[in-house]
């Protein structure tokens, strides 16, 4: 539950980033600009990479359960949780925070609406982009491999309690289930975008390749932004306390509303035997 909370937190900061990141299609403006290439794009990678990996620990978590039902190991702890994500958000945090305190001491001068972020980079900034990039790709490679792994895991461990005609076969099909929506919201998100991005990264100032890496890339970064409206099936598969809320609030709502029926039933009788005692008291 611990990741889940900081994979919904990840999800409202990137929906809090995205305003500017609209706002600047339609500028004229060099300080719109400004800010979103240091604050927007700064506050977009956090937000992703906090994304990708607290989904990649939920499927940690997921198959940790699997392989240890008791849940004695301690990475399954509520406590480990907590330590991984507080480091997990510090070292998002470290590169994005240098990254915007070196684009302002160095950003260059411009009069003009720039095409892309690249123009206002300076050669140390330049460099700092592609290192953060190249380490975000690598990230990204290294929780795609860790998923697959879990997924097929997962898979073998259902088919051999089906061939052993397991009792818990059903909860390990189950499991199977979560695991492959979790993967199949991953890659639908974030695939096509490095697989862009890195190449964008590289060949920024290109002429020729250029623009068109740029409009494939911001297809792409939309494509993974729409994380945010997918991750609550993440939520909805794989968290048994949001299955408990639920079922809570539909119980309550459940409830207010008999009430509510019981009540105006109530005042329809009242009003009947009002009326009734009106007419025999008139007769």
């Amino acid at each position: 539950m611990v990741y889940m909370k900081n994979l919904t937190a990840a999800d409202f900061l990137l929906c809090l980033s995205l305003p500017l990141r609209i706002a600047h299609y339609g500028s004229t403006s060099v300080i719109v600009w400004q800010l979103y290439c240091s604050f927007g794009a700064s506050a977009l990678f956090l937000n992703m990479y906090a994304s990708i990996l607290f989904m990649c620990y939920v499927a940690a978590n997921r198959y940790l359960k699997i392989v240890r039902p008791s849940g004695t190991h301690v990475l399954q702890s509520v406590r480990t949780a907590n330590i991984v994500s507080m480091v997990t958000w510090v070292c998002l945090l470290a590169p994005s925070v240098a990254y915007n305190i070196l684009f302002f001491i160095t950003q260059k001068p411009l009069t003009s609406i720039p095409r892309h972020c690249g123009l206002f980079f300076s050669a140390s900034v330049s460099l700092m982009f592609k290192i953060i990039h190249t380490f975000s790709a690598i990230i990204f490679l290294l929780v795609s491999i860790s998923l697959v792994f879990f997924y097929y895991s997962t898979s073998r461990r259902v088919l051999q309690a089906q061939q052993s005609q397991l009792a818990s076969s059903e909860k390990l099909v189950k499991s199977r289930r979560n695991m492959l929506v979790l993967v199949s919201i991953f890659c639908v998100c974030f695939a096509p975008y490095h697989l862009v991005r890195v190449p964008f990264v590289f060949l920024l100032n290109s002429c020729t390749v250029g623009p068109v890496l740029y409009y494939l890339k911001e297809a792409a970064t939309m494509l993974s932004v729409f994380n945010v409206c997918l991750d609550p099936l993440v939520y909805f598969f794989l968290s048994k306390t949001f299955w408990d809320k639920v079922r809570k609030a539909s119980r309550r709502a459940n409830i207010q509303q008999a009430n509510t029926e019981s009540q105006s039933t109530e005042v329809k009788l009242s009003i009947i035997k009002s009326r009734a005692t009106s007419q025999t008291s008139e007769l």
